[in-house]
């Protein structure tokens, strides 16, 4: 590997001469969430105008490096934090400098994620003149009394409109939903999914809430929280019916509104990744950026990216890594693509471990291919414990 590891990624990317995928992380939220453990930050005076002249920085390093390889970002995902917290000028010139560094597919999918307290109108036509293909907005409830609770900056109506002003800007909207929270129904959160729904939205994120060790929550977790298993089994019910199914452990759409950005995790592509505390992937090499602000400043003007961890997983470990990640999706574990990529011995070691402790309704199995049954979704966990 070159001394530099940020070289070296671009490198294996530029070599390959493949789409990669690009995650760019815009780490500002108005207020942290309790239960959040992504990185993020309160923006003081002029930190967002600083942090996204950094991540042009950023930009220009690995568009001059991957420049005449011919490979295309294929999708682009904008997560956070709050990526709506961007002013649309700032937005404007961060196209602008993708634009001049980065050579996208004509196809190129691009998402950005959005929360209602501060997501305009302004963001949404600014985001459909540039190309956008899907905004994933925050909503979790429908219901004062669950956002209260979950410390969201937004009300139910506001919610209401910001999904119905994505839907009406004729962009794909995928919703976000929270299940197991204290005081939450199933008949509640069953009314706010099938109001996404009527609003427009085509694609849906659900997740049970859980509290990591880094987030705010960690040291006092709230009591009442909801055992998730009836919120989920509902959806996994009533979601097929309306259209929507089931292609990976928390996500539902319509047909042709997948998220081919997050698929690139599941099945091991390249995600080149830019800003502070994002995680990428290349070609062997899983890496981590700088997570703190002034750690990520400090390495783009030493070095011109961030990356501050990088770790290259044996043979056994990738190989199981890729089998917890495939078995996510619907489609589960491809047997060709998998033996040729780790060997059919390694291949057949996995399916003999599953098969023989667990139940096999939590299995559905092909000459093709092996992946989780609905039953075997709700209990992913316990399932991907057998094979780490």
């Amino acid at each position: 590997m070159r001394n530099n590891v940020g070289e070296e990624i671009v490198h294996r990317l530029a070599v390959s001469g493949q789409e990669f995928s690009l995650y760019i992380h815009l780490p500002f939220c108005a207020r942290k969430c309790p239960y959040c453990s992504f990185f993020s930050v309160v923006p003081r005076n002029g930190e967002i105008e600083e942090y996204c002249r950094l991540l042009h920085s950023e930009i220009r390093f690995f568009g001059e490096r991957l420049a005449g390889s011919g490979a295309p970002a294929g999708t682009i995902y904008f997560g956070g934090g709050t990526p709506s917290l961007l002013a649309p000028a700032d937005w404007e010139r961060l196209f602008k400098c993708l634009r001049k560094h980065i050579l996208f597919d004509h196809k190129v999918e691009i998402t950005v994620e959005a929360n209602p307290d501060s997501l305009s109108e302004s963001h949404v036509r600014l985001w459909k003149e540039q190309g956008v293909s899907r905004i994933s907005v925050g909503v979790q409830s429908f219901f004062d009394g669950e956002l209260r609770w979950l410390g969201r900056l937004h009300d139910a109506d506001r919610a209401r409109m910001a999904l119905a002003m994505c839907v009406h800007s004729g962009i794909s909207v995928s919703a976000d939903f929270m299940f197991g929270l204290a005081g939450q129904s199933l008949r509640s959160f069953s009314t706010s999914i099938a109001e996404a729904i009527a609003l427009g939205a085509e694609h849906l994120s659900l997740y049970q809430l859980s509290i990591d060790e880094t987030s705010r929550w960690s040291d006092n977790p709230p009591e009442g929280r909801k055992d998730g298993y009836p919120f989920y089994r509902w959806s996994q019910w009533y979601l097929p019916k309306k259209g929507f199914a089931q292609y990976e452990i928390s996500s539902f759409a319509r047909p042709g509104k997948e998220c081919l950005h997050n698929s690139s995790y599941w099945t091991n592509g390249a995600v080149l990744a830019l800003g502070a505390g994002a995680w990428g992937y290349a070609d062997g090499i899983r890496y981590r950026n700088e997570r703190t602000l002034t750690g990520y400043a400090e390495a783009i003007r030493r070095n011109g990216h961030s990356v501050a961890e990088a770790e290259i997983p044996d043979a056994c470990k990738r190989a199981h890594e890729a089998a917890i990640l495939m078995l996510r999706t619907a489609r589960g574990i491809s047997f060709e693509a998998f033996a040729s990529r780790y060997g059919e011995e390694t291949l057949s070691s996995l399916l003999r471990t599953l098969e023989e402790n667990a139940p096999p309704d939590c299995f559905v199995r092909s000459d093709a291919s092996f992946a989780l049954s609905p039953k075997g979704m709700r209990v992913a966990n316990a399932l991907w414990s057998l094979i780490v």
